[in-house]
């Protein structure tokens, strides 16, 4: 029996169980569930987040499963009149690897970056992971650079929430002092 055709598609923000699919999908495929689906945001984030022009989220269907997807982010550049592609998130159902699902996506994302006058689609692989590897080098050429992940601590407005109550608890400070 020969494999469901896939169909790519990019999100809209009406496709909320479409992005809940791929965002499972990634999860299993990167092995980490919980970043995935442990705490997901709620249906007006995501559908805010899908109406975006520069977040691109494609999803790979074989009929109404999600069996691979992409996210990717455009970025507009200072030093020229310019824009790249940043691909966050890539990844295929393992049972469905091998048939060029990955190489469509980024096909497709490389079509949408054309029609905004992106001049770059960007990839991290990690060290190890030879098939992405394989697959980039296919597609590109590769840049030996360095990730840094910089913790953000949050902001005192967060900790304790919007305006009011951090301004009541400062004042309430200074009074003791």
């Amino acid at each position: 029996m020969s494999p469901a055709p896939i169909a790519l598609r990019r999100l809209k923000p009406s496709d909320i169980p479409l992005l809940r699919g791929l965002n499972a999908m990634f999860g299993r495929a990167f092995a980490d569930p919980d970043a995935y689906g442990g705490e997901p945001p709620d249906d007006d984030h995501v559908r805010n987040l899908l109406a975006k022009e520069h977040v691109v989220a494609l999803a790979a269907l074989a009929g109404e499963e999600v069996v691979g997807g992409l996210v990717a982010y455009e970025l507009d550049k200072f030093e020229r009149a310019r824009r790249e592609f940043y691909i966050y998130d890539l990844a295929v159902a393992e049972e469905h690897r091998r048939r060029g699902i990955a190489t469509a996506l980024i096909e497709h994302l490389r079509g949408l970056a054309a029609e905004r006058g992106a001049w770059v689609i960007y990839v991290q692989a990690d060290y190890g992971d030879d098939p992405a590897i394989a697959l980039y080098e296919k597609l590109g050429a590769r840049e030996d650079v360095m990730h840094f992940d910089i913790a953000v601590e949050p902001s005192p407005s967060r900790l304790f929430g919007e305006g009011d109550r951090f301004r009541e608890r400062n004042a309430a400070h200074r009074d003791k002092s």
